[in-house]
């Protein structure tokens, strides 16, 4: 079967729209570029659809150059026959191909080789024909002593033919097969903590000092737990197979003719090929694979977590004070326009040991007054809480507060993004903590846009993130942020490098070129101009222009999702229809819905050459064109007064906002120092199997206290049974 004919199979997709979307990844398409403008080549193919497409492809591809290296090697040692050809033709992974490979892989002196250097391997070929009338194997081994070649004795003779036979055995690859797929559906880890008298120092891992549980049953986020506490050295982990079964099993398939005076011998190297040689390599692959298993399941939960961050919606049109919380050195703060451009900047000391509440209070409220602050964020690290109860207490004396509230801002890596080139280039006369708080209050202005400036990795919105593959979470992450930024669309004259880094087909070098030309130039009047940008060709532009935006551009369509490919469509379109281009964006085209009323839209894409997605694309973009999908969203949850955890009781119904999502449930912001904890059972009156099905982060949730925890901050909370709004 061709990979095409396969992967349509496995994801029970058409043959055609497979190879098309294939096709057109060979041509160097991207996966925004193929989900957006080539849907009727893909069937209307979802982007991730594609995405899983194009991973299974990726791997379908090297295993098929992973089959033609090992043919090609195996081939050169004149080993390859017809059998075991076909067998690695027909291999489903590259775990089988490797076991087919084992025999033939060049391996380091082992006993086996040893033995047949001592000429003992017809005496292990005779153990295995095992012969019902075969000599007694001490007599049958005594003509292969020779101690020039360091065979003393029959019994040693013996123990080398035994040692043939156990590689054998061991390089049987469905012996392999069956050892791995029993050693995964039976096998316990068992994990104990490593040195008793460092109890203390390991608490963290206290539920896992006399722990065990079925490979089967372990949930992904245990797994990483336990291989980072060993890692650390705080744990001991064995994977303790089923022994017995599994040797029984081996000498039963090694054991044919059971009347063999050969049979003890052919049992006990059968053991031996267990223990010595399977065991220690086949636990060390189901552990892999466990660990590869709870990876790809860690990845998943932060690149949707990292996806609902990056869509949570912008708040427009407000000036923001960003304040970046600390205690010795003061509390940074700096004033953002509407746009997002650094007004002012400075340090206030509210908190311990200054505590200058007076003074502090003095410089906010004079920026309250003279920017007409309309939101404030404070980061949430070190002196969060101390800053939070202090400007609360600001917000709560003024006269007219009219709708001014503040937001505590996820710090995830803004240090990272602080001590940054990009920084730097930024803000070049500015301290490194003056940049941070320049980050919290962009973040709040415009998440996606100041998000993209940090590796996705350090904004903080997964678990064990930074003990999985780090190779395979940058691509999925990169991925994730791709998929948004073309999700949303991006301001060709506004745009950082680091956002148009992320827009299809464009690179970080001709992201720069992009910024470099729009400082020469000045700002871009059209889409066309894109082709003046340095490296910037005709493969480049088709790519990326779709996704680019250009608010007040000379063209109505370069500031739509339409792709200059379709202006000619668009503009028969409207013209058909009795609008023009200057109606695009204005109340006028209200009327569209309405003329289309009892129109076949098939027929209007055959007169107008396009097919019916794009038609569809066409009149969505038209009727909406600057619809942001993070509209649609929550918005913040802005607090006025603040919470203590002292505070808190059971029963207590509070409003919080959903700042991670784990496999075992969601951690809430509820307005104090700590988040709670919603446990996957108690996040819904109905089942829930995974704590994404019931909440995302970013949400504004009702939850209830189940229970506080004073001593170590933690909080137990419910979205379960709650009392009805009032």
């Amino acid at each position: 079967m061709d990979i095409v004919s396969r992967l349509a199979k496995e994801l029970s997709l058409g043959t055609t729209q497979v190879g098309n979307a294939v096709k057109l990844f060979d041509e160097g398409n991207t996966i925004p570029f193929v989900a957006r403008y080539r849907k009727e080549q893909t069937g209307e193919m979802d982007e991730n659809v594609l995405r899983d497409l194009h991973e299974r492809l990726t791997y379908l591809r090297k295993l098929e150059e992973r089959k033609e290296e090992v043919l090609r090697l195996i081939g050169e040692q004149g080993k390859l026959t017809p059998e075991l050809e076909a067998k690695i033709a027909s291999a489903e992974s590259l775990q089988e191909v490797e076991d087919l490979y084992l025999p033939f892989r060049p391996k380091r002196r082992t006993r086996a080789m040893i033995a047949r250097e001592r000429g003992l391997e017809p005496l292990a070929a005779l153990l295995m024909a095992q012969a019902a009338d075969m000599p007694a194997p001490l007599e049958a081994a005594t003509p292969y002593v020779d101690p020039e070649k360091g065979v003393a004795t029959p019994e040693a003779a013996l123990a080398g033919a035994m040692d043939i036979v156990a590689e054998e055995v061991s390089d049987d690859a469905e012996v392999r097969k069956e050892v791995r797929g029993r050693t995964s559906n039976e096998g316990v880890l068992s994990v104990a903590i490593a040195d008793p008298a460092k109890a203390q120092e390991a608490a963290v891992y206290q539920m896992y000092f006399d722990y065990r549980e079925p490979l089967a049953k372990m949930p992904p986020h245990r797994v990483l737990a336990v291989n980072r506490g060993e890692h650390e050295g705080a744990l001991k982990v064995k994977l303790e197979a089923p022994r017995e079964t599994i040797v029984y099993d081996l000498q039963r398939r090694v054991v044919r003719e059971p009347n063999s005076p050969a049979v003890p011998y052919l049992q006990k190297a059968a053991e031996d090929a267990y223990d010595r040689l399977i065991s220690p390599s086949i636990e060390r692959e189901v552990r892999a694979e466990l660990t590869i298993r709870a990876e790809e399941q860690a990845i998943k939960v932060f690149s949707l977590n990292l996806r609902n961050l990056l869509l949570q919606p912008p708040i427009r049109g407000r000036v923001v004070l960003g304040v970046d919380p600390a205690y010795r050195t003061g509390c940074k703060w700096a004033v953002v326009s509407e746009t997002g451009r650094l007004l002012e900047t400075g340090v206030i000391y509210p908190t311990v040991p200054q505590n200058d509440i007076a003074g502090a209070t003095v410089v906010v409220r004079r920026l309250i007054q003279k920017y007409k602050i309309g939101a404030i964020a404070i980061g949430n690290g070190t002196g969060s809480r101390e800053t939070e109860a202090f400007v609360a207490g600001i917000l709560r004396e003024l006269p007219d507060p009219a709708g001014l509230g503040y937001v505590i801002v996820s710090e995830a890596g803004a240090s990272v993004y602080s001590a940054s080139k990009l920084a730097g280039s930024e803000f070049p006369d500015l301290d490194v903590s003056i940049r941070g708080a320049i980050s919290i209050a962009r973040r709040l202005q415009d998440p996606l846009a100041e998000l993209v400036k940090i590796e996705p990795k350090a904004i903080g919105v997964g678990q064990y993130q930074h003990d999985v593959n780090q190779g395979r979470l940058e691509d999925t992450l990169g991925g994730v942020v791709e998929s948004v930024v073309n999700a949303v669309g991006v301001d060709l004259n506004t745009a950082s490098p680091s956002l148009l880094s992320y827009v299809a087909g464009v690179t970080p070098t001709v992201a720069k070129n992009i910024v470099a030309y729009r400082d020469k130039a000045g700002r871009f009047d059209s889409r066309k101009e894109l082709k003046e940008v340095s490296r910037l060709g005709d493969a480049t532009f088709t790519q990326c222009a779709g996704f680019l935006r250009i608010p007040g551009a000379g063209h109505p369509l370069d500031n739509t999702s339409v792709h200059p490919e379709s202006y000619a469509a668009a503009e028969k379109f409207l013209e058909k229809f009795g609008f023009a281009l200057a109606d695009v964006g204005t109340a006028r085209l209200g009327l569209l819905k309405l003329k289309l009323k009892d129109t076949s839209l098939a027929n209007v894409a055959t007169e107008l050459g396009v097919g019916l997605p794009t038609l569809r694309d066409i009149i969505e973009a038209l009727e909406k064109p600057d619809r942001d999908p993070r509209d649609e969203l929550p918005k913040p949850l802005f607090r006025t007064d603040v919470l203590s955890i002292d505070d808190l009781k059971p029963g207590m119904v509070l409003r919080g906002t959903v700042r991670n999502v784990v496999d075992f449930g969601a951690f809430i912001d509820i307005g104090v120092k700590h988040d709670g904890l919603a446990h996957v059972s108690e996040l819904a009156d109905r089942f829930v199997k995974h704590p994404s099905d019931a909440v995302a982060v970013g949400d504004v949730v009702r939850c209830r206290v189940l229970g506080v925890d004073l001593q170590r901050g933690r909080i137990s909370l419910s979205l379960k049974g709650l009392p009805p709004e009032q």
